[in-house]
């Protein structure tokens, strides 16, 4: 009996550590993977009528955005953070590298061209349907040169996204 106590005893002990605790926080509903058509109200962008953003929001807070137009000229994707201010209401803060067009296409060849040439920041307003499914959006976005200071004018838009689902 008393061996059987003791086998008992280890086994618990032993396997106390492995219980699961399955108390998730729920996610906000902005976390997840998103498609959007983006228009500008004014500025450089403004003619593009086919820009799209895909963007992905992570549950700790932080985003990474791409667009259709990233290869032309050639840029990073965005990356920035994301809070909730209110139900189904979010801001959203990110930021791109910007390269500038070599002075010559032979400039390529030689490893010269596309060098930095300052960032562009978005400040994004978040509504999130209470579907789930779709977001709309107001933004600002504002083109620094290298030492942080304005390039342009800041322009402002809006934006309609659909979440991608698996």
């Amino acid at each position: 009996m008393k061996i059987r106590l003791t086998a008992f005893l280890a086994i618990a002990i032993a396997t106390s550590g492995c219980a699961t605790h399955a108390t998730r926080e729920p996610q906000a509903p902005l976390v997840g993977a998103w498609r959007s058509s983006v228009h500008f109200d004014s500025g450089p962008f403004a003619t593009l009528a086919d820009l799209e953003f895909l963007y992905a929001f992570n549950a700790g807070g932080t985003l990474t955005e791409s667009s259709n137009y990233d290869a032309v000229p050639p840029v990073a994707p965005a990356y920035g953070a994301w809070t909730q201010v209110g139900p189904n209401e979010f801001v959203a803060s990110y930021e791109f590298f910007v390269t500038k067009p070599p002075a010559r296409v032979e400039e390529i060849a030689t490893g010269g061209g596309w060098l930095p040439d300052g960032r562009g920041r978005f400040d994004e307003r978040i509504r999130v349907a209470a579907d789930g499914a779709s977001f709309d959006s107001t933004f600002t976005y504002a083109a620094l040169k290298a030492d942080g200071s304005a390039a342009a004018e800041p322009v402002s838009g809006k934006a309609h996204a659909v979440r991608i689902a698996p």
